[in-house]
């Protein structure tokens, strides 16, 4: 068949580093190994049965079959307003300050192509969340990455940047809890960061995605709890995470006005905004019981304990994370991220994340997702304690 060529654009997008990755484990399992497959974030757990019941009621309803408002529902903003209200202490504007997204990733991708111009320069956190890559190159703007290390606790150190980079940086990432270091932001870092973005005209977008879902009892910091947030810039939250909703597609942005109406300009040109009935399950979520979320961390939290307690008991001195669902592993000493996934796989059939393909500074580390029973967890521990590579 002929082939069409494709436009310079689409030449340009990164290429898909989890899209290897199940490949990779799909070709172990299609061979027959147990392969344990802790490399990818996506929920084991099923989405709370009231919010399952919420969208079957709401499917079987005709007004949900039409179009909905481009925009989204107002019943939705509202229950994000209500939600950052009672979670955080934040007065959100439900006409104003929120902006329906088709999950989180697609918010993050859109920014870009909302705020910037071909060559502006965008701070991406490294190692990061690989499709802030996507939004960046379809707006054709240039990447500056800021260096994620452990004697700073994995938070960006602004003295690092340049004052010619900050004078014509126009947008920042920032992901906390951290993908995919598990670490947490403080106060005194969100008030550095707005200073900075404040003094500079730099937009940021703290991506909120793990916001849920904090350890040893401490509750993540929402950026927009800190005074002067909304001025400089959004957060972006997904339904994905804290209520094991990642397929049903579902987030907002919350923040500075002017920004809220730029996602909602080119939603408008993209979509006729998401089923009705999702809508009205998303609001459940939000505004309806939330014990199944803190039973969620309660069984993120035991899962890892079992993973890093066991890893500890081999001798191996890593780090347990604050948040998200990912545990942050250094390798072994004369091993590259890679080398030391492709240990894991090929001789434990246990599939990690290689810290390289979330940036520069990954290297060095391994990704591992707590999504998977603490009884296989114990198992992967078992798996590499038999490779002999740490001595107790």
């Amino acid at each position: 068949m002929k082939q069409i060529p494709s436009s310079d654009l689409l030449k340009s997008l990164p290429k898909q580093f989890f899209a290897g990755l199940v490949k990779k484990v799909g070709e172990y399992i299609a061979e027959g190994h147990d392969v344990i497959n802790l490399g990818q974030g996506n929920p084991d757990q099923p989405t709370p049965g009231h919010i399952v019941a919420k969208l079957q009621e709401a499917a079987a309803n005709p007004l949900n079959h039409k179009y909905t408002p481009f925009q989204g529902h107002r019943y939705l903003k509202q229950a994000v307003a209500d939600y950052y209200l009672s979670e955080y202490g934040v007065t959100i504007d439900p006409d104003k300050e929120v902006a329906i997204l088709f999950g989180g990733k697609a918010g993050l991708v859109e920014i870009p192509q909302c705020l910037l111009n071909p060559g502006d320069i965008v701070l991406v956190p490294d190692p990061g969340y690989p499709d802030y890559l996507s939004g960046v190159a379809l707006a054709k703007a240039e990447m500056v990455t800021m260096p994620l290390r452990a004697q700073y606790n994995f938070l960006p150190d602004y003295r690092e940047l340049s004052a010619e980079i900050l004078s014509e940086a126009k947008l920042m990432f920032l992901n906390y809890p951290n993908n995919p270091t598990g670490a947490i932001a403080t106060a005194e870092f969100f008030e550095e960061t707005i200073k900075l973005a404040s003094e500079n005209d730099i937009c940021v977008v703290h991506d909120f995605a793990y916001g849920a879902i904090g350890f040893d009892g401490e509750k993540p910091l929402s950026f927009l709890q800190v005074e002067g947030a909304k001025e400089v810039g959004i957060e972006i939250y997904t339904l994905s995470k804290t209520y094991n909703m990642a397929g049903w597609r579902v987030g907002f942005a919350v923040g500075n006005e002017s920004v809220i109406s730029a996602i909602e300009l080119l939603q408008d040109h993209l979509y006729v905004s998401l089923f009705g009935a999702v809508q009205e399950a998303a609001a459940e979520a939000l505004t309806g019981p939330q014990e199944c979320v803190k039973e969620l961390i309660r069984l993120y939290e035991r899962r890892r304990n079992v993973l890093i307690e066991g890893l500890h008991s081999l001798g191996w001195n890593v780090t347990a994370p604050k948040g998200s669902f990912f545990a942050w592993l250094k390798v072994p000493d004369g091993l590259s991220s890679e080398e030391f996934a492709n240990i894991l796989l090929e001789q434990a059939h246990v599939m990690v994340a290689p810290g390289i393909g979330f940036g520069e500074f990954g290297e060095g580390y391994v990704r591992v997702g707590l999504l998977s029973t603490e009884k296989r967890l114990a198992e992967v521990v078992g798996r590499i304690s038999r490779l002999g590579i740490f001595k107790k």
